[in-house]
């Protein structure tokens, strides 16, 4: 059907109010990356914009070789992948007998995990549980921490409560048991949920801040977001020892900082697109016939 020319202007209006919010996202971050590319002097006299002046490297180099960084990042890996791995099972197992009508007491079982949503137990009371379970520096109190999401355990309930009765009635006409039904049935047609939440709960696990602060002590076990947040304080990079006269003269301190900060954004960037095809509409289109 034909747009309207009052569709047509709504339409416009819209496509530039978002693409407006779409830059005020993105320039800030090409800012940053071509910071972290320039020469110093470009640097320092205030001449980079949105492109590189003078494509330079060293910063990369130093950030890697005069800071903990390649061991944060390792540890930052670890965090996120069991992180997220864990929190998936946990969220499933909690979500699926949750989202079966015939669960005794389901109800007051929801009501229950929502109250953790608007009560918690503190800051002080957690901190004193993680010790008394021995958990600091070490990275369950991390995971365990932040184990399940009660939003993100809802979504999936809902989710689960919205595949077609009759594909599960099928599966167990062929002898599926509630444990086979989860495994070869549900989870194969929420693929899209399993990646939206293996995105929220990895952007957390990567970004983890004050839990790291407050459960890891020792700094070869912190993660890359501790690290850099040490850097964007500190101006003494660049005395490291381990650098030469020539490599610190070619280098400024914003310089090293934006690296920071593109080193802690791209491995989110990297992998959101390898998750995107997940959230496409249309996953169960054909598995219902009749």
């Amino acid at each position: 059907m034909k747009a309207t020319n009052g569709e047509k202007i709504f339409y416009a209006i819209n496509y530039l109010v978002l693409g407006l919010i779409a830059l005020t996202c993105v320039l800030p971050f090409i800012h940053i990356i071509a910071l972290s590319l320039s020469e110093r002097s470009a640097v320092e006299s205030g001449h980079v914009f949105f492109w590189p002046v003078g494509i330079e490297f060293t910063a990369y180099k130093i950030f890697f070789l005069a800071s903990p960084a390649m061991s944060a990042f390792k540890n930052s890996v670890i965090i996120t992948v069991i992180g997220v791995v864990l929190s998936l099972l946990g969220t499933i197992l909690a979500a699926y007998p949750l989202s079966r009508s015939y669960l005794m007491g389901r109800r007051y079982l929801v009501l229950g995990m929502v109250f953790t949503m608007l009560f918690s137990g503190g800051l002080i009371p957690t901190y004193l549980v993680i010790k008394s379970m021995h958990l600091i520096d070490s990275y369950w109190a991390l995971w365990l921490s932040g184990f399940i999401s009660t939003y993100n355990m809802l979504l999936m309930k809902s989710y689960f409560e919205n595949i077609p009765h009759e594909v599960q009635e099928a599966a167990r006409i062929d002898g599926c048991n509630d444990t086979s039904l989860l495994i070869r049935v549900i989870l194969p047609l929420s693929l899209p949920m399993l990646a939206t939440l293996a995105l929220f709960y990895g952007i957390g696990f990567w970004n983890s801040f004050m839990n790291v602060l407050m459960y890891i002590n020792k700094s070869e076990l912190q993660n890359l977001t501790v690290v850099v947040q040490g850097m964007l304080q500190k101006n003494d990079l660049l005395n490291s020892p381990t650098l030469n006269l020539e490599e610190q003269a070619t280098v400024a301190t914003e310089m090293v900082k934006a690296v920071g900060v593109v080193v802690m954004v791209v491995p989110m960037l990297v992998v959101y697109p390898f998750l995107q095809k997940y959230f496409v509409k249309g996953v169960m289109l054909g598995s219902v016939k009749g």
